[in-house]
């Protein structure tokens, strides 16, 4: 998967950015290639992202690790119980994640942080294969609307039929698709943090749901 290189236009933003660097991190070999998911293989919750930050997954090669909404995001999940700490800045820093899954939508840093529906389609077969292979998997956070879409076309494509109506996103959304349940949550973007939109008790509730739906 880190070597995928069927979006164009992904892989010469992600290039370049990893060329060009932020001055913060110009001392740093940035990743530049695709981003894999990591976490529990045990995991009975699967956290969906939209795609690696430019600085942040595109960098360091794990995703929501050295970027703010990561810093939400692993906060979070250390209160809930699911990381054995607060914060990740790196693939090595001894981060640990209990019955959690985390991956992207789009493996790939987009520009303006924006994926084309084509390059979420050509990554869903990568979030199909490690569905497959959390075997215990229940709950399917889905961090933003374009989370909770291609969380949708996978269940689909691993032989999950979705009700009618689909379920619609929204934050603490739930739907049930065949064995999994979807939870909705806004992305804990600095668009939605810096706003109030998303709140540490807004997001924490996020995750105290999903422990009581595994």
């Amino acid at each position: 998967m880190t070597s995928c290189r069927r979006c164009p236009r992904l892989v010469a933003w992600r290039e370049e950015v990893a060329r060009v660097k932020r001055a913060a991190f110009a001392d740093q070999e940035y990743w530049g290639r695709p981003v894999p998911g990591f976490g529990d293989p045990r995991a009975r919750v699967l956290v969906v992202g939209l795609a690696p930050a430019a600085h942040g997954g595109n960098r360091t090669g794990r995703i929501f690790t050295g970027d703010r909404s990561g810093d939400w995001l692993f906060a979070a999940l250390y209160r809930a119980g699911f990381a054995n700490q607060p914060t990740s800045v790196s693939r090595d820093d001894g981060l640990e994640l209990r019955d959690m899954y985390i991956a992207a939508a789009v493996r790939c840093a987009p520009p303006v942080n924006r994926p084309l529906p084509s390059e979420r389609d050509n990554c869903l077969p990568y979030l199909v294969s490690e569905l497959e292979l959390l075997e215990g998997l229940r709950v399917i956070v889905c961090l933003g609307s374009f989370a909770w879409d291609a969380a949708l076309r996978v269940l689909g494509a691993h032989g999950a039929v979705a009700p009618r109506p689909r379920p619609r996103f929204g934050h603490l959304a739930e739907g049930r698709v065949g064995d999994y349940v979807l939870l909705g949550s806004y992305h804990p973007s600095q668009q939605n943090t810096f706003t109030g939109k998303l709140t540490e008790p807004m997001f924490d509730a996020v995750f105290t749901r999903a422990r009581e739906l595994m």
